[in-house]
């Protein structure tokens, strides 16, 4: 454990794993637990009090995890009792509201916001200002680009919030909306600019305001090679679990455990 930067002010109950640096003026609140070899950069705030911090008198801090070899970018606010899975990295001044849950290799661009009670699953990755709404659910190997807004109340304003739920290895383009309540399927690609507010079945294209099908993913040429660009995952693999040995062997070795 080694402390690198000055001002730091680190709370009771704090767990710090081995290598982890900590930059300026960040502070660390109560029962915060920080994996090894994670990397805080300056002026963060990690484990950020709930609202009842500040009428409570009482008030005791939920546990926060941030998993190993991650690194969190300056001036991120991450709430308490999220958690992080390992390998998780931030761009600059991201929020993540309490009881958010990330697995393993998830990204999370610069300037997005993550409003609370979110699941996300393996190597999501959101790009800049992306907006994720209460009650979202997020599934593995899932794109985000910037600028998509997930939203969740279907009547504002109301108390009725679900959020919408995306399935595995999907893509939402530039400047999507996802409307409350909305399901998309597993390979789905939500081209840019369009307003989804209807369930997009598996392998589906989605475009427009509102959106509707306009073709099966699977019918799209790749500018890469000849032949069909989706499942994306055989034509793209730069990051992901199978970028040694290609998705399909991947997948073998996978099912074969």
């Amino acid at each position: 454990m080694k402390f690198i930067g000055r001002n730091i002010q680190i709370g009771k109950g704090v767990k710090l794993g081995k290598n982890v640096r900590i930059g300026d003026n960040t502070t660390i609140y109560d029962n915060v637990e920080i994996a090894d070899n994670t990397m805080v950069a300056n002026d963060c705030i990690i484990g950020e009090p709930l609202a009842d911090y500040y009428t409570n008198k009482k008030y005791k801090n939920p546990k926060t995890k941030i998993g190993a070899n991650s690194l969190i970018r300056s001036h991120c606010i991450i709430y308490s009792s999220v958690e992080t899975g390992t390998n998780f990295t931030t761009g600059h001044r991201v929020v993540i509201r309490e009881k958010s849950k990330f697995g393993n290799y998830c990204a999370i661009g610069t300037m997005s916001d993550i409003q609370g009670f979110v699941k996300f699953g393996n190597y999501c990755r959101l790009h800049s200002s992306v907006h994720i709404c209460q009650y979202s659910k997020i599934g593995n190997f899932v794109f985000i680009y910037p600028f998509v807004v997930f939203t969740n109340d279907p009547h504002p304003p109301s108390t009725v919030w679900k959020g919408p739920e995306i399935s595995d290895y999907t893509q939402i383009a530039v400047s999507s909306i996802i409307n409350s309540d909305v399901k998309i399927g597993n390979n789905c690609l939500v081209a840019a600019n369009s307003f989804v507010n209807a369930n997009m079945p598996d392998y589906s294209v989605f475009a427009g305001t509102p959106a509707t099908k306009i073709s099966d993913i699977r019918e799209i040429k790749s500018k890469q090679i000849k032949g069909m660009h989706y499942p994306w995952m055989k034509n793209f693999s730069k990051g992901m679990p199978w970028e040694k040995m290609g998705f399909d062997k991947w997948q073998k070795k996978k099912r074969n455990g």
